[in-house]
């Protein structure tokens, strides 16, 4: 007799990864975005069909905004003389590493490390380790070594974990603070670190969230005057009209949203930070991203690429999507931290 088959809740949310990789593609595809390396994580990605334009401008939006982010830390970090940290929680098949690791800011990096579902880190594990744009990028293949079955990649400059992020963050990701033998810990608290999180604290309760903000903030706040940052981005305010039809339509996915509940409006996600004693917490909507803290030239750029006449809809669907930036500074360095966020950009900036 056969045993009776489990049912693997945790499949459907690991399957936006897919979208979230073919939205990739697509806007790369239809030259929104320049990823030579996203192509690598997509089966058959020269079968795969465009996206409507509604998706590509929203993954532009989305991507240049946090890259953005991104690129101001490492330029913080640079002015500070140290090299920074970037920790990519829930990181699916994202391909920030690989970009930032062959592009101008490469000698900013100290470590780069990704943690997902062992299913997920398994298969971009062989992914990298079967393509040599990939794996070139890490070091001298002795330097590169699979672990826990093939979950697990850790190289000189990135690491590969797996990881429940629902669990207590003390098991799931001790090995980043727990000194080995004569080996530091992975994650060096004196050094600026980044916290990024896309479409990942959406899918956990908020206890589950609270906690693992948490336990950052405690590890750094016990080591020193270390500076400690985080992005989210995710969906929120989905009590109106527009955000129950978003819920319903993922239920038929059997795809839940649980960390969206507390935030109703975008006023409320800074609160996710400062209800944590970090020092100080933003938040802005895709939607006046978009409108304000795109670069004109680029904005004109895209908006020649596709005909988008679902205007409206993509500003309705943009309003419901919102990037948080929190950040602790520990000691006497609030400055120039402090001026990590996004700024308005303007034409005569741009031809400076």
């Amino acid at each position: 007799m056969l045993p009776p088959q489990t049912h693997d809740t945790d499949a459907p949310i690991r399957l936006t990864d897919n979208d979230a990789a073919l939205a990739k593609l697509s806007a790369v595809r239809q030259n929104y975005l320049s990823d030579p390396f996203i192509k690598y994580f997509v089966p058959r990605a020269s079968l795969q069909p465009p996206r409507p334009p509604l998706i590509n401008v929203g993954t532009f939006v989305r991507t240049v905004a946090i890259d953005d982010l991104v690129d101001q830390w490492l330029d913080l970090s640079s002015a500070e003389r140290k090299k920074c940290q970037i920790v990519s929680l829930g990181a699916g098949s994202d391909t920030r590493f690989w970009q930032l690791a062959t592009g101008p800011r490469k000698d900013c990096l100290s470590k780069y490390i990704e943690v997902d579902f062992p299913e997920i880190t398994m298969k971009k594990a062989m992914a990298i380790k079967k393509n040599k744009d990939l794996s070139a990028v890490l070091g001298v293949p002795e330097d590169v070594k699979l672990e826990q079955g093939g979950t697990a990649l850790f190289s000189p400059l990135y690491d590969l974990l797996p990881a429940d992020l629902r669990q207590d963050p003390s098991v799931a990701l001790g090995s980043l603070t727990t000194v080995t033998g004569n080996a530091p810990p992975i994650l060096d608290a004196s050094l600026p670190t980044l916290l990024i999180f896309e479409c990942v604290l959406v899918y956990m309760s908020s206890r589950e969230s609270n906690t693992l903000l948490h336990w950052f903030h405690a590890y750094f706040s016990s080591h020193g005057d270390g500076i400690l940052g985080a992005i989210v981005y995710e969906m929120f305010g989905l009590g109106d009209s527009f955000g129950r039809v978003m819920v319903s339509n993922l239920k038929t996915r059997n795809v839940s949203l649980p960390g969206a509940d507390p935030y109703a409006t975008v006023e409320s996600l800074p609160s996710r930070f400062l209800n944590l004693n970090y020092s100080s917490a933003r938040a802005l909507t895709l939607k006046d991203i978009r409108r304000d803290y795109i670069a004109p030239k680029e904005f004109v750029r895209i908006s020649k690429l596709e005909m988008l006449d679902e205007v409206e809809e993509l500003d309705l669907v943009l309003e419901h999507y919102a990037i948080t930036w929190g950040l602790t500074t520990l000691g006497s360095r609030s400055a120039p931290w402090d001026d990590w966020g996004f700024r308005r950009k303007e034409q005569d900036e741009e031809d400076e």
